[in-house]
């Protein structure tokens, strides 16, 4: 497989925030419209009662559509508003911009149409026009307007559980594996250490489809052992006990790659909802929030300080042909990387003079026949 192939493979759609692109689109269009209105050569006073106008209806369309969901929230007033109708009124529209503006805008109208018989027909007009537009359900949001609003208020069900993975498990485990896996290399001495794999590798398949035996998904993962127990008391349970397990994974020269590794569990939660009718979580919802999740979750690791380099989180999608060996590929790139980096470390801290029979040996190893970064011992850990 080639090294171009090799990176497509592990370059999952993990979707980026989003930018101001819309925004700045709109102020394009804004002057682009402005530009084409000036080149128009059309007098003042007609084009300022017809911008005045316009105003004067979306502001009127606005009000229309509060009042409306106004009279849903009337009768929810103590249970979802705590008893204000002022909180009732403000969540269903801002009384503080759109009747002031209605106000300056109708008043436009008026010094501008000369009276204001004529600007309440078309005021009337204008409302049925909006009225209709509701009833029939032209005027709701894009999917894209919705996914933007979910995301920035940080609503999703993507970012609820990776808070709840991060407060409720990775915060606790993650700040006390790398002193497991201390005491595990202590007391295994004959395999060979690599501290860049000191950490626990998570798994996120985007399909959300978790094996539960790891060595089911892929015979060339083997379970090994279990690192040390971490016991607390949590959410009133005496001795609650976490733990890892440490999996040896074999590559295609036979070589064994040691490392903890298990699936980020909160994806079978997503693949549940998406079974069960109640949830209306469709398939593709499911793949969006399982993405989600996975940029919320290295967001908040980024921000930790306890948790700084005791992880490893390995996105993937399945290819369409099974493939037997493909998940161990996938940890293998991944630990691979973690030896080069560890590689690279030692070299600036102690950079290899060539008139030294022992660097030059040191440097021979290190040099590989393969494209692929290879071990510096005969199975890696």
């Amino acid at each position: 497989m080639s090294r171009e192939r090799r990176r497509q493979r592990r370059a999952p759609l993990i979707p980026r925030a989003r930018g101001g692109r819309a925004r700045r689109a709109v102020l394009v269009l804004l002057g682009a419209c402005a530009a084409a209105l000036l080149l128009a050569g059309q007098p003042l006073v007609p084009t300022a009662r017809s911008l005045a106008f316009h105003f004067a209806t979306l502001q009127a369309g606005e009000l229309l559509k509060g009042l409306c969901y106004l009279a849903e929230e009337i009768f929810h007033v103590d249970s979802r508003h705590h008893g204000s109708f002022w909180r009732a009124l403000s969540s269903c529209l801002s009384p503080r911009w759109h009747g002031p503006m209605l106000l300056v805008c109708g008043s436009a109208c008026v010094a501008l149409l000369g009276g204001g018989q004529k600007l309440g027909l078309h005021l009337i007009l204008a409302s049925l026009c909006q009225l209709l537009i509701l009833a029939l359900g032209l005027q709701k949001p894009s999917a894209v307007e919705m996914s933007e609003m979910s995301e920035r208020s940080k609503q999703n069900v993507a970012h609820g559980l990776a808070w709840s993975y991060y407060v409720g498990y990775l915060k606790i485990i993650l700040p006390r594996l790398k002193k497991s896996m201390e005491e595990f290399s202590r007391a295994n001495p004959n395999l060979p250490a690599c501290r860049k794999t000191w950490k626990l590798h998570i798994l996120f398949p985007l399909s959300c489809e978790i094996y539960d035996d790891l060595e089911k998904a892929d015979s060339n993962i083997q379970y090994v052992t279990e690192l040390t127990e971490t016991i607390l008391a949590r959410a009133g349970i005496k001795k609650r006990v976490y733990k890892h397990s440490l999996y040896a994974i074999t590559d295609e020269e036979n070589q064994l790659w040691h490392c903890a590794v298990e699936y980020a569990t909160p994806l079978q939660t997503l693949f549940a909802m998406s079974q069960e009718d109640c949830a209306a979580f469709s398939r593709e919802e499911r793949l969006e929030q399982a993405k989600l999740f996975y940029r919320a979750l290295e967001e908040i690791l980024r921000g930790s300080k306890e948790c700084a380099d005791a992880y490893r989180l390995i996105a993937y999608e399945e290819p369409e042909e099974a493939e037997p060996h493909f998940l161990s590929r996938e940890i293998l790139w991944h630990l691979r990387q973690e030896h080069l980096e560890e590689i690279a470390v030692l070299e600036r801290s102690h950079p290899h003079t060539p008139s030294t029979a022992l660097d030059s040996a040191e440097l021979n190893l290190q040099i590989s026949v393969s494209d692929l970064p290879q071990p510096l011992r005969t199975d890696g850990f």
